[in-house]
């Protein structure tokens, strides 16, 4: 009878885990935040099955004497939480260039980026999707080679 419960609790498990929600074909937002002053970025989603996506992001960065442009391509699985909630994970990189201005040197710099992702949204019943993700990315350049901590909010419009 112990063995019977066990597997009942593991088969449940599992099937709760597998369920996943139809994640919608496009979505196209701002994703605002940043690790180091303020940015916002013009996002896009594309489906590429039941619960894992593509994101692609071309943003720009402010801050105290600095200023660049960023764009990122992540692919991402989506998992249903609770109701309309979803949870999601992803990997992938990116490329960049960033000037600064310090007194009377200038430095500019392009450099390349590994990242990875992991978020919850919230899908509405119309087609807004709210996010909140945290995105670490790891660059590799000449100026540009330490840690980051992106988080940023999502608002999407799905089609």
């Amino acid at each position: 009878m112990k063995t019977l419960i066990l597997f009942a609790i593991i088969a449940l498990s599992f099937s709760t885990l597998a369920y996943s929600q139809s994640i919608s074909d496009n979505a196209l937002g701002l994703r605002i935040g940043d690790d180091d002053g303020f940015g916002a970025e013009i996002s896009y989603q594309r489906a590429f099955g039941d619960n894992n996506r593509g994101e692609f992001d071309l943003g720009w960065r402010s801050g105290n004497n600095f200023s660049g442009f960023k764009l990122a391509g992540l692919y991402q699985w989506v998992w249903q939480l609770d109701g309309n909630f979803n949870w999601y994970v992803g990997a992938g990189g990116g490329l960049g260039s960033f000037s600064v201005e310090n007194g009377d040197q200038d430095v500019n710099d392009t450099f390349v980026f590994g990242a990875g992702d992991i978020g919850i949204e919230y899908d509405f019943d119309f087609p807004l999707l709210l996010s909140l993700d945290f995105r670490p990315e790891i660059g590799f350049g000449n100026s540009n080679n330490d840690l980051g901590f992106d988080i940023a909010l999502g608002i999407r419009y799905q089609f």
